[in-house]
Formats: C-alpha cells, structure tokens, sequence
C-alpha cells in the first residue's frame, strides 16, 4: 500500500492488478485521520450523515451547506485518501444546479470527486460535470435520495427487466465519462457482471464480493447503532480494542476478499 495521495488515476490502476478498493464513509477530520492511518482509500462524504449523525430516517433533508461544511472537515483531516462527497437530494436537478453545486462541493469543501445518483436522466448532467474537469462517481441501484418513490430501502435489479436497466445505465454512465460506480443493495451475480464489464472500478455496498471495493457507512461497521445496521454490514468493532483496530480490520478484510461473506450478500 502506497503512501502517496491516491487519484482517480490511481484507482484505475488498483483495479487493472486486480487490488480491492477500500472506502468508508467519514463525516470529520478527526476519522479522517484515522481512516488514513487504516489505510482506507476512499473517505466518503455521504449524505447518509442525515441518518447517522442527524437522526433522520432518510437523507433527502440533507443540504448543500452541510455538504460542504462536513467535506472541509474530512478533507481538511485527510492527506492519503481520496475524498468523494455526495450531491445532496436535487443539488443537481439540472446540469446547472449541478455544476454550481460541484463547484461549492470542490472549490469550499475539497472534494476531489462528487458523487450524484441515478441513472439515465442523469447522463447529461454527468457528460457536463466530466467535459468540465469534474470526476464523477455514479450511483446505482438502490438510491436513498428515492426512498419515497421506491417505497422503502428494497433491493433492486432482481427481475430481469431491473437488471439489465441497471446493466445499461452503468455502461451508460462509463461513456458519459464517470471515473467510478458505486452499486447498492444489487444481487451479487449483477454486481460481479458489471465490474467485469466496465473499465472503471466498482464498488459495492450490499452488492456481494465480485466488485472492485467495498464501502460501508463507519457507524454501521463500528456497532454504533446496531438495531438498524443493514444485514450486509458487519460489526468489526466487536472483539476489538480500538475503532483503529476495527476499521484496519475492515480494509485488511476487504483486501482479502473476506468481506463481505455469503451471511452478508443477501441475493
């Protein structure tokens, strides 16, 4: 493991050598820090701050502004790994509103990749982030900003008409010129088709042990909430002695492909 600062460049490259990608989610410097000295890859802004640290059952109360306030805190906090935050719920409801929401993300908060959901609607969006210098992360499958259209936090992908839906929307999103692709909550089979598929990596969350890397929300993977952490994350502070020890744990796992395990890929 390198301890040069890594790129989406630098990605690229761990997925041509077949490396797994280690990422977590990460709301401050302070785990920033740490994360780094696990030797994580990815801290993730994640909007999924709304739930755990903001107590709301979903993310779409998320603003802008607290994008950008929790990205300075973590990159302010990191020197190694890459830090990709989240467009919050219609921060890019147009190409325009995306660009202007990118630009706060990057030039206030230190994003050096946003990360948007969706598939085909959002294709223009991320053709013109991407013409623009912008390294984008796609999102697909499950989408939290969707709950309410969705119906509730379900799979997604397990018919065939979903499935090949998500298939084209990932190869569609690869030529718009998005640099990574997270998938959520898809069954396994999908997920491994994909990430062999496509040239830029993937990285799963509920999605099995066939993609590039792995991500997890860290109060998930710690226990901090266990009555509603999801059955495809696993507590890896438990045992342990430090939340060091846990998180190294989990990138150390997720290196050797021992997570996630069969218990934790539901489909």
């Amino acid at each position: 493991m390198s301890a040069l600062p890594i790129s989406v460049a630098t990605l690229a490259a761990m997925k041509s050598r077949g490396e797994r990608i280690v990422c977590l989610t990460c709301y401050d410097a302070g785990f920033a820090r740490l994360l780094d000295a696990a030797g994580v890859d990815l801290a993730l802004v994640g909007d999924s701050l709304g739930m755990v640290l903001q107590g709301h059952d979903t993310t779409v109360p998320v603003t802008l502004d607290q994008m950008v306030y929790h990205t300075a805190c973590v990159s302010r906090g990191r020197e190694r790994a890459l830090v990709v935050a989240d467009l919050p719920f219609l921060a890019c409801g147009t190409p325009v509103r995306a660009l202007e929401s990118a630009a706060r993300l990057m030039q206030e908060g230190g994003a050096q990749v946003v990360k948007l959901e969706g598939g085909a609607t959002m294709l223009e969006t991320v053709r013109r982030l991407c013409d623009l210098g912008v390294p984008v992360c796609a999102h697909l499958g499950l989408l939290p900003q969707s709950v309410h259209r969705l119906g509730g936090y379900r799979f997604q992908g397990r018919d065939h008409a979903s499935a090949d839906a998500i298939r084209h929307d990932a190869l569609a999103m690869q030529e718009a010129g998005a640099s990574l692709l997270v998938l959520e909550c898809v069954p396994e089979a999908l997920a491994t088709e994909i990430s062999r598929t496509l040239t830029i990596p993937v990285i799963g969350i509920g999605a099995g042990a066939g993609c590039d890397g792995q991500v997890l929300v860290l109060h998930d993977m710690l226990g901090i909430d266990p009555g509603r952490a999801p059955g495809f994350s696993r507590d890896f502070l438990a045992g342990r002695g430090s939340i060091l020890e846990a998180v190294t744990a989990y990138a150390d796992a997720v290196r050797r492909g021992d997570f996630p395990a069969a218990a934790e890929t539901p489909y």
